[in-house]
């Protein structure tokens, strides 16, 4: 790929981008994001690229960019160009790519725009901490910046690692345009000398991301607010390489209710959840397209001429969302992520089905073939009758279990304890690869680190995923039921106690 096969700039076609990094279950906010791209593109007659960004080998997950392709189309977003359909401008997963972000590095060092830094890492942790005990914000000192050509090639010589730095001018500001916001002014002071290329050859975000997006001709980057603060380094780059910018268009960030940033302590934000929960697709769909207020409510007439109630105004397909969003009525508060209001919206949809349609959506989820033949073989050996079959797996099929204290409360902890074990639990199981042993092995070393026995520990969690003291297997349970799901349900135990207690 090199920068003559990109789109002439001339009259440039709309040219939308999202792009994931594959770390784990597809994020709600993706598809947030994607939708918002999708809907630009389709009312200019654009087009609409999905990118994996996989540069970022420590957080990387084998399986995530699958869930990402299965999560989005679930919803029903399509692309034009990606991975898994191909395009004149790929490839399009940052990991194959990396020879031309080299190459593209060595251009800003030749022209000055980049530097060499040979510290260790060792070396900025300890130059972070004492920052932070002289409660200064940390930040990256500039020692390499300074190196003369001749250092520079003492510390090559002598195989020295080294990692490769944006030379962000130390005086002055710089300002660009969000489209949203209008200009935007940082002050270099508060812009830090970024690494563009880590020490084992791999781009970070931001060299990758701004050589990608000119590279495939992306004339309008439509992304979160959080990387408002980043920009600044995006528009050093494009000018470093002489290159036109596309116009930023920063989206206001999902809220929980409390209008804390959505996360999944507080709410489940992630697409297999839903899925698997029994959301149907065009109705989330049609929830993250209400989000930010783009969506150009029905004027009276239509709500009149049409039969609709007032809250039958908030239903689009996503036709007509292509139709009526409208990016020039964002708000920028926030738009909350209401489950409340999404279950009412899910419902809407479950009640325009046919019963034919509705058995379908059941056997696609609740009781379809594959979720049925993974909890038969924890059920048999215990089952004397085919009829006890709900009475031994109904915590798999109820979307609100809620133990008694007597089930949950280990007989020698108090309440405070063992929530707060619960938590410490909860963080665990975000962390653990969902695998019976691997969680097993988790919950015994977090067992060890509190001093909670294994009957202890096993008992909280066997009460709060299934509500009783007895049940199937624990940990082919938690594997069956499915990560998302299991997490859910502690947060809501968690939470529902908390609230009990206040």
């Amino acid at each position: 790929m090199t920068p003559e096969t990109t789109p002439a700039s001339s009259a440039r076609k709309t040219r939308v981008r999202i792009a994931p990094s594959p770390t784990g279950d597809p994020h709600v906010g993706t598809a947030y994001i994607g939708l918002l791209n999708y809907l630009f593109a389709k009312q200019r007659g654009g087009e609409f690229v999905l990118r994996i960004e996989d540069t970022d080998r420590t957080r990387f997950v084998a399986s995530s960019e699958q869930m990402i392709f299965d999560a989005l189309h679930w919803v029903g977003l399509e692309w034009n160009e990606g991975p898994d359909v191909g395009g004149p401008f790929g490839p399009y997963r940052q990991s194959e790519r990396t020879e031309i972000y080299r190459e593209y590095c060595d251009k800003l060092l030749q022209s000055g725009h980049a530097y060499r830094a040979f510290e260790t890492a060792e070396e900025l942790e300890a130059e972070r901490k004492a920052q932070l005990a002289a409660k200064l914000p940390p930040r990256y000192t500039g020692r390499s910046r300074n190196l003369s050509p001749e250092e520079v090639q003492a510390e090559l010589a002598a195989g020295k690692p080294f990692t490769i730095r944006l030379k962000v001018p130390s005086e002055g500001s710089m300002t660009f345009r969000d489209e949203l916001r209008g200009d935007i002014t940082f002050e270099y002071t508060n812009v830090d000398d970024q690494v563009l290329m880590k020490s084992d050859g791999f781009p970070t975000y931001h060299l990758a991301n701004v050589v990608d997006d000119h590279l495939m001709g992306i004339t309008d980057v439509i992304r979160a607010e959080e990387w408002i603060s980043s920009t600044p380094k995006h528009v050093l780059l494009y000018k470093g390489f002489g290159w036109e910018m596309p116009k930023f268009w920063h989206m206001p960030l999902l809220r929980n209710v409390d209008k804390s940033k959505i996360s999944k302590r507080k709410n489940p934000v992630s697409l297999n959840y839903y899925k698997d929960s029994g959301y149907l697709p065009n109705a989330m769909l049609n929830f993250l397209g209400l989000m930010g207020g783009g969506m150009a409510q029905p004027t009276e007439q239509e709500i009149v001429s049409k039969g609709l109630n007032t809250k039958e105004g908030d239903i689009f397909s996503l036709a007509e969302m292509t139709e009526r969003f409208d990016f020039s009525r964002i708000s920028l508060g926030g738009p909350v992520f209401d489950l409340v209001k999404l279950k009412w919206l899910n419902g809407e949809y479950i009640r325009k089905l046919t019963p034919e349609e509705f058995f379908a959506e059941m056997r696609k989820t609740v009781f379809s073939d594959e979720y049925l033949r993974a909890i038969a073989p924890l059920v048999q050996n215990r089952l004397e009758t085919l009829g006890g079959f709900g009475d031994m797996t109904s915590f798999l099929f109820s979307d609100n279990v809620m133990p008694a204290e007597t089930t949950w409360l280990p007989k020698k902890r108090t309440v405070e304890e063992t929530l707060a074990f619960a938590g410490e639990l909860l963080g665990v199981l975000e962390k653990a690869e969902w695998e019976a042993s691997a969680i097993e092995a988790a919950m015994k070393q977090l067992g060890e680190e509190q001093q909670w026995s294994v009957k202890e520990n096993f008992m909280l969690l066997r009460a709060i995923l299934t509500g009783s003291t007895q049940s199937p297997p624990l940990m082919e349970s938690l594997i069956v039921f499915g990560k998302a799901r299991s997490l859910d349900r502690v947060r809501r135990f968690i939470d529902a106690q908390k609230k009990v207690r206040r």
